[in-house]
């Protein structure tokens, strides 16, 4: 099994890069916002709570099929304590259960960004993000309150790659990291 994480500031691409890597895998796709729009909708607001116990029962889930692996998309906030320790228990939970873990890491400006906040697939599955003026401020907000690039050696991922995303199609980065990876 393989665990595919893709980290990067608020609209990088790390969903639209997981689609495309997931078209030409048999990885499946998690990405953050399938859990993030389910809690929002049906509690009217963020409960992280709620949210890590959705994502521990697919994880548990999914560790017990025969599928190839999974790539699970998020915002880690390397100045965030809590977040390291996020997401590095969910890849020794998927080390423990057998699976190989890859970490990506996507960034680009600010200004791309933003003109991708608005981008007709980001729309299509994050709901959330509709309301373009709330969600253009929650980008800057986050990007200027957290650092969502490691430094060189913060990440304890052998295999770890960083893409600089700006001017790269997501086709271009997904096999980038199929090829990186041999997924």
């Amino acid at each position: 099994m393989k665990l595919v994480f893709i980290f990067g500031d608020g609209a990088v691409g790390k969903m639209t890069v997981g689609q495309e890597l997931a078209k030409i895998t048999d990885l499946r796709l998690f990405h953050n916002h399938m859990t993030v729009e389910l809690v929002l909708d049906v509690f009217g607001g963020f409960c992280a709570d709620v949210l890590i116990k959705l994502r521990e029962v697919i994880f548990e889930a999914f560790v017990e099929t025969d599928n190839y692996g999974m790539i699970f998309t998020g915002m880690w906030a390397f100045d965030q304590p809590s977040d390291r320790e996020y997401f590095l228990g969910v890849a020794d939970f998927f080390r423990r259960h057998g699976a190989d873990i890859y970490a990506v890491e996507l960034y680009a400006p600010l200004d791309v960004r933003l003109e991708r906040n608005v981008s007709e697939n980001r729309l299509a599955h994050k709901p959330s993000k509709r309301r373009v003026e709330e969600s253009n401020d929650r980008v800057i907000r986050h990007s200027s309150a957290h650092r969502f690039l490691s430094h060189d050696g913060e990440l304890p991922f052998e295999d770890h790659m960083k893409i600089d995303n700006t001017h790269l199609p997501p086709e271009a980065v997904a096999r980038m990291i199929k090829e990186k990876f041999d997924l």
